[in-house]
């Protein structure tokens, strides 16, 4: 594989995700709010540039220059380690989904996993540790007990999602999401 044609390959993806995909995100959000106000017979965004099209960057600017608030009464280290401890786990279970068949000869999953789906629920389920974490640091006794409310709600789902995969299993014979997406296909 022509290593270079890879690089310069990647290099083009990312260039169009930050060129084109999040300003069309940007963007997006400007029309939706623009069809909101005059669903509710009001202006909508007008202050930032023409017609309000630079309110985006506003928002992005404001959003970057926000300042940050922690409370007095919460364990810091903690209160900010939990939506990391929470969003890390989510993030992770991408990494055995195959966004599609061969990209220059190499199969597009960050890791071919022969079981898929069991990954996702385990990686996935450790995100409830950030949900207790969270409501501990708070260092108050409701939002811990809302946690660990959440936290065995969740539990209790993952049984029923997790039986949820015996009929791919009998179908597709695999648990493999690459082979399962080429029996689709």
């Amino acid at each position: 594989m022509d290593w270079a044609f890879l690089a310069i390959s990647t290099v083009k993806i990312i260039g169009f995700v930050f060129l084109v995909i999040l300003p069309m995100v940007a963007y997006s959000v400007w029309a939706e709010r623009r069809v909101s106000a005059a669903i509710q017979d009001r202006v909508g965004p007008n202050r930032v540039g023409w017609a309000g099209l630079l309110q985006p960057m506003a928002d992005g600017l404001k959003f970057i220059l926000k300042e940050d608030f922690t409370p007095e009464h919460v364990r810091k280290g903690y209160y900010w380690m939990a939506p990391a401890l929470t969003m890390i786990p989510s993030l992770l279970t991408c990494a055995v989904l195959p966004f599609g068949s061969r990209l220059f000869g190499e199969k597009m999953v960050i890791a071919d996993l022969d079981v898929g789906p069991l990954f996702i629920f385990a990686i996935a389920s450790l995100s409830v540790y950030g949900i207790v974490l969270a409501g501990w640091a708070s260092n108050s006794k409701y939002p811990f007990l809302g946690g660990v409310r959440s936290t065995s709600q969740m539990i209790s789902y993952e049984i029923s999602l997790g039986l949820s995969i015996v009929p791919l299993l009998m179908i597709f014979g695999t648990l493999n999401l690459g082979e399962i997406v080429q029996y689709q296909a």
